[in-house]
């Protein structure tokens, strides 16, 4: 048996170009390892920042959406008002019904007058400025059905 010594062995890899901790290289260390690049901050903030306009830009658009529904819906209760004075102050030889159609007319004095009649009743020409076709509600407003 003949027993052999240990060569020298000679690592072919040269010093300088091996790494003793590769876990904190700022690449990847091996022909398989994950690709690694530095981040770019500057676009990173870019996008986060267009990504919270584009997202403000939305929840302000349904806001504003809600804002001009508010707006409408105020509005038609202000005309609801306003017909419903114009009503309660007209001419009327009747009990109006709740949620029948009645028609607002405008006499040539000014003053008004609240009708059974549609406009297209009256035969060849109606004397009057038909103001609105109007429904009486629960509550005792007017819905504008025909202005």
């Amino acid at each position: 048996m003949s027993h052999q010594q240990p060569k020298d062995i000679i690592n072919p890899i040269d010093p300088d170009k091996v790494a003793d901790n590769p876990h904190l290289l700022p690449y990847a260390h091996t022909v398989g390892g994950a690709l690694i690049r530095p981040m770019d901050k500057g676009r990173v903030k870019g996008l986060a920042v267009s990504a919270m306009y584009e997202q403000t830009d939305m929840q302000l658009d349904q806001i504003r959406q809600q804002i001009e529904l508010l707006a409408r819906q105020a509005k038609a209760i202000q005309d609801r008002v306003e017909i419903s004075e114009k009503i309660y102050l007209a001419d009327m030889n009747f009990e109006p019904l709740i949620g029948r159609t009645y028609h607002l007319y405008e006499k040539p004095d000014g003053s008004h007058l609240l009708s059974l009649i549609a406009p297209a009743e009256w035969g060849r020409r109606c004397p009057y400025q038909h103001t609105a076709s109007v429904r009486l509600l629960a509550d005792h407003t007017w819905q504008i059905e025909e202005a």
